[in-house]
């Protein structure tokens, strides 16, 4: 489908990190009547999911080079996106859940989980947030993570990035208020897919429909109010379990599992 040709009531709606389980749901469930741009690095996977799109009725989808390790590279790939008009919509999805012993062991994978679970995500958010606010409008989506609500030892190079990415975002959710741009903040609990293949899963857990679900309903929302910020607890009951995490002594807290 040529990109350059959709409906004027389409929106363009964004997705780095579009080959994630959580990313092909949202895809999905958000296609109808709309511009899809899918950004990530998997080529193939993405094509993929494009010709879905275009199945479910999906005004137009282009498919872009995208990859979170070179932030130098985000703000050009923003300017190949909104060549063909402004994004409406961004969702950034991608993350790895990282391996913790290696990380223990040497700093090339503490690098690797830092970098893409929070400086690339504070890169990508700080671009498309100044090219917003200048338009006065716009919805943005970040995930953080239960992780990041109290850091455990078992996973606390991964915690502690989803606890800087939370903070982050928390602090623009401030800086955007009157700006007519809206930041979404999405705290999954542990998430059973391809990520968290063979882990036990925690309890209150989810799955990516259930995320997806959520993200859009809360999308919905932002649509309906704009500059309205939300908060996204999945399940809602994980906020009080956040909320009591603080007050568990530190002398148990570090035979938390994973």
């Amino acid at each position: 489908m040529n990109p350059n040709v959709k409906s004027p009531s389409a929106k363009k709606i964004a997705i780095f990190g579009a080959t994630s389980e959580i990313g092909g749901e949202i895809a999905r469930r958000m296609a109808p009547g709309q511009h899809l741009i899918l950004a990530g690095r998997r080529h193939s996977a993405l094509s993929e999911l494009a010709r879905d799109l275009e199945e479910l009725g999906a005004a137009a989808v282009e498919c872009v080079d995208f990859d979170a390790m070179d932030t130098d590279s985000m703000s050009a790939v923003l300017d190949q996106i909104e060549a063909t008009g402004p994004i409406d919509t961004a969702l950034a999805m991608f993350g790895v859940l990282g391996d913790q012993s290696a990380a223990e062991d040497g700093g090339e994978e503490v690098y690797r989980i830092l970098h893409t679970d929070f400086t690339a995500q504070a890169v990508l958010l700080t671009e498309l947030s100044s090219r917003m606010k200048r338009r006065g409008r716009g919805i943005l989506v970040a995930y953080s993570s239960i992780a990041g609500a109290r850091v455990r030892r078992p996973n606390y190079v991964y915690g502690s990035a989803k606890a800087g990415l939370d903070g982050f975002c928390q602090g623009m959710q401030d800086a955007l208020v009157g700006t007519g741009v809206s930041l979404i903040i999405v705290r999954p609990g542990f998430v059973i897919g391809r990520m968290t293949q063979g882990m036990d899963p925690a309890p209150m857990s989810t799955t990516p429909d259930v995320v997806a679900d959520a993200t859009v309903e809360a999308i919905a929302h932002s649509e309906n109010h704009p500059g309205a910020h939300g908060d996204v607890w999945i399940p809602r009951r994980l906020k009080l379990l956040a909320q009591i995490m603080q007050w568990v002594p530190r002398w148990l807290w570090r035979r938390a599992p994973r």
